[in-house]
């Protein structure tokens, strides 16, 4: 298999040379290079084919921002990643829709190694460059425009209470994707696992909060008619997914790190649908057309159609961000379990039983063919005892939400 390549971009010599120096042991695994500033970075760019940017924010002349911002136009399917210091307003502002991760500065040398790692085994979780240079070149999530509308009128507020906020955000799936990411790095200092979507609104502050809706306005409306697609069902599906999965990964297990990831794989599992939906909404048609004429499943159309299913645009775009690896996997391949070869229990087999019982309790949200438990992996690692066990909690956890 043919190296990744990866561009490092700084302007004082010394600090490239001690990339040099601290990556010498990769060099059988990537392809490095290094440019001394914005200028020289795009002519290698317009050499090579690199797979990651990795830059620093403050440069003279063209500065991160400008570099990176001028990769993700004409270069979409590179992964983009800036190293800097505590952010200013005028960072967020500039970066914050540019840029896949932010990375501390000085950076951790073992942080930077599994950073390479994990974003070279990305590139492969997805073959079809189309769907990367889309998924890569976002810059803003499509909101659900009645969530939209609510947060924009609260922060407008001067008396607005951070729950408020807190609770609006929790109620739109791409909203709390884009908190988690920002507060997960070392874009704002704050360095802390952070466990669900209104903590991460917490953390980062009214203030903040302002900045990405009004100031850069990070979020932008879906405009998909409902005789298309019916968004909003899609959104309380995945809140409603996440709550069960999450619930079952605590009826399985005390650790508290796989029962936060199996709920934030849990409530992200169908973003990489939102997405398709979004920018490719034509093409989308065809997928629902195809999974009720042919009675199959929409993963199995969007496979036909896109040449991906959801998931794996999902996985793509929350692994660009810089999750972590449990609730990558657990939206990638919730779907393909048998691709996810496992001796224990994970996020991506909650997800998936969470996933399967709540349409068999809403089939009226059906389209084309329902999906199964995968029974073989669930008696491999004799847990088919425990379906009913999962069933009564799906159906509590259901009904309170149509109680509420």
């Amino acid at each position: 298999m043919e190296k990744k390549k990866i561009l490092f971009v700084d302007d004082e010599p010394n600090i490239l040379d001690g990339l040099r120096r601290m990556l010498r042991s990769l060099r059988a695994d990537f392809d490095m290079y290094f440019a001394a500033g914005g200028q020289e970075a795009l002519e290698l760019m317009g050499k090579n084919r690199f797979d990651v940017v990795i830059s620093d924010m403050r440069m003279p002349g063209m500065d991160g921002a400008q570099l990176l911002e001028t990769i993700q136009k004409e270069y979409p399917h590179t992964i983009r990643i800036m190293l800097t210091g505590q952010a200013d307003e005028d960072s967020i502002l500039r970066t914050v829709g540019v840029v896949h991760q932010f990375l501390a500065k000085p950076c951790d040398p073992e942080k930077l190694k599994t950073i390479l790692a994990q974003t070279s085994a990305l590139q492969d979780i997805m073959s079809d460059g189309r769907l990367k240079d889309l998924v890569s070149r976002l810059s803003t999530l499509p909101s659900l425009p009645t969530v939209y509308a609510k947060l924009q009128k609260a922060i407008a507020s001067p008396d607005v209470a951070i729950s408020e906020v807190m609770g609006i955000i929790e109620q739109d799936i791409a909203m709390s994707a884009k908190v988690m990411q920002l507060v997960n790095s070392a874009f704002f200092g704050i360095y802390k696992k952070v466990e669900s979507p209104g903590r991460a609104v917490a953390l980062l502050g009214l203030d903040t909060i302002k900045i990405l809706v009004l100031g850069i306005e990070i979020f932008s409306q879906v405009k998909i008619p409902r005789e298309i697609f019916q968004i909003d069902t899609l959104w309380s599906h995945s809140l409603l997914v996440g709550k069960i999965a999450k619930a079952i990964a605590g009826h399985e297990s005390e650790d508290k790190d796989l029962i936060n990831n199996t709920f934030l794989a849990g409530i992200l599992h169908d973003i990489g649908r939102l997405i398709l939906v979004s920018e490719l909404p034509d093409q989308y048609c065809q997928v629902i057309d195809l999974a009720r004429e042919q009675k199959i499943t929409l993963a199995v159309a969007e496979q036909m159609v896109f040449g991906a299913e959801q998931s794996a645009v999902g996985a793509y775009l929350i692994g660009l961000w810089g999750f972590p690896s449990p609730i990558v996997e657990g939206i990638g391949f919730n779907h393909s379990l048998d691709k996810y070869p496992t001796d224990s229990f994970t996020p991506a087999l909650a997800v998936h039983i969470a996933n399967v019982l709540y349409y068999r309790h809403r089939q009226e949200e059906i389209v084309g063919r329902a999906q199964q438990l995968h029974s073989a992996i669930i008696e491999r690692l004799a847990l088919q005892d425990k379906v009913p066990d999962w069933e009564k909690i799906c159906i509590k956890i259901m009904q309170v939400a149509e109680e509420g």
